[in-house]
């Protein structure tokens, strides 16, 4: 009976309930997305919905331009400037191979093998964006000038034999050919390569190299089959990175190409500065970007990676 009667020991406090998060907390994400949501509707998705209606309107500067949609624009503007399409993509992607080609023993040496020396390479590699794009290409007019000592070696070497039966120069001449226009591309467009590769290479565990040297692995083996598949998220971001502005650049054509080296963003600077034909190089633009489109997506599945530096 005395058990019975015992009063029941006392319960253990129990832990303040947990209010829920409040509506409030759960909206700051939001917030903090919306200056740079606002500022891709406002300078990304409007301007492309204007050029989209423009490349469908017909009519004259001195009259106005109505949307008709006048789709056959998009076909004209193809069949008559479609060599211009396959010029620029034939320049930039050599110019992207060279930069490849170029950048990666750069990008390794930097990341591998340059000690203290790093930080003056690296600002050697950017020092080119110290000055303006339109100065940097018109120093290679006097880099490739006639009879200057950059021709005159290349003429001494036999190279402008080479690449006048090929169709890149003319005799003794380098500039207003193409392989002046992709000198130009390159040497622009080549910190674009190598900062992604270096980031790449950076990120390597050198421990994996001399894994592969126990395993008597030759230094080529290591590179075939562990540098350079680990180092794929900066080719592919670096050829990106140089591709699709080399397509659409007109500035390199134009200051060292002629009129037969002529790009499809030269005829658009034309069509929008020169002719005032809106509809025609509105739809050349958008034919640009959807072409580049396509190839940017089989580039990136073919490759095999998904992780972009």
């Amino acid at each position: 009976m005395a058990t019975l009667t015992e009063a029941p020991p006392p319960l253990a406090p129990t832990a303040p309930e947990k209010k829920p998060p409040r509506k409030r907390g759960r909206l700051v994400p939001y917030w903090l997305l919306l200056p740079g949501m606002l500022w891709l509707v406002v300078f990304f998705a409007l301007p492309m919905v204007y050029q989209a209606s423009t490349s469908v309107q017909t009519g004259s500067l001195e009259q106005g331009y109505k949307v008709t949609w006048h789709f056959a624009t998009y076909w004209d503007a193809l069949s008559e400037y479609w060599p211009q399409y396959l010029r620029s993509i034939l320049y930039a992607g050599s110019a992207t191979i060279l930069c490849l080609v170029l950048g990666y023993p750069l990008a390794y040496l930097i990341a591998f093998r340059a000690g203290r020396w790093r930080n003056l390479i690296m600002i050697l590699v950017i020092a080119p964006f110290f000055t303006s794009f339109l100065i940097r290409t018109l120093a290679w007019k006097t880099i490739l000038a006639d009879g200057g000592p950059v021709v005159g070696a290349l003429n001494s070497l036999h190279v402008l034999d080479v690449t006048s039966w090929l169709g890149w120069t003319t005799g003794d001449r380098v500039l207003a050919t193409p392989l002046a226009v992709v000198c130009g591309l390159t040497y622009n467009f080549l910190p674009f390569m190598i900062l992604p590769l270096y980031t790449s290479l950076e990120r390597i565990d050198t421990r994996l190299h001399e894994a592969a040297g126990d395993l008597y692995a030759k230094p080529i083996t290591t590179f075939r089959k562990v540098t350079f598949p680990l180092s794929m998220p900066g080719v592919v971001s670096g050829t990106l990175l140089t591709f699709i502005p080399a397509a659409g650049d007109y500035v390199n054509a134009d200051l060292l190409g002629s009129t037969d080296t002529r790009m499809v963003g030269n005829v658009i600077q034309s069509q929008f500065l020169r002719i005032l034909d809106y509809p025609t190089a509105a739809a050349l633009s958008f034919i640009l970007m959807a072409a580049i489109l396509v190839m940017v997506t089989v580039y990136i599945r073919k490759s095999g990676t998904e992780d972009l530096v």
